[in-house]
């Protein structure tokens, strides 16, 4: 009698919708810009940006360079959070004792990339 059974098999139809909405949007990036001034030494410079932002001793004596030269630098280029978070660790950085008429911190700013 197995013989005589019909050999069909029914498969579901799966179609192309999973009903899982995927979403590739990329985040918005933003960078951590260094502002220049003449209250830090080259050393603070590199000190703070290789304990902040676990730089190399090169790339932050490179960003030491073009800040003093160019007045900004963009440190690091991220989500709105981390780009915040790293500005707030530049303020919170503190005076450079090398220098007598350092008062405090390095200034920082977070803008969009783009602008």
């Amino acid at each position: 009698m197995a013989d005589t059974l019909p050999q069909r098999v029914a498969f579901p139809d799966i179609g192309t919708d999973t009903g899982i909405e995927e979403h590739h949007d990329i985040p918005p990036m933003y960078r951590v810009v260094l502002l220049d001034d003449d209250e830090h030494t080259y050393e603070y410079v590199i000190e703070m940006l290789c304990t902040i932002f676990f730089l190399s001793a090169e790339t932050a004596y490179r960003h030491a360079c073009e800040v003093d030269a160019l007045g900004r630098t963009v440190v690091i280029v991220c989500e709105k959070d981390q780009a915040e978070f790293g500005r707030d660790q530049i303020h919170a950085y503190g005076a450079d004792p090398r220098m007598a008429v350092s008062k405090g911190s390095m200034s920082a700013i977070v803008e969009p990339v783009g602008q």
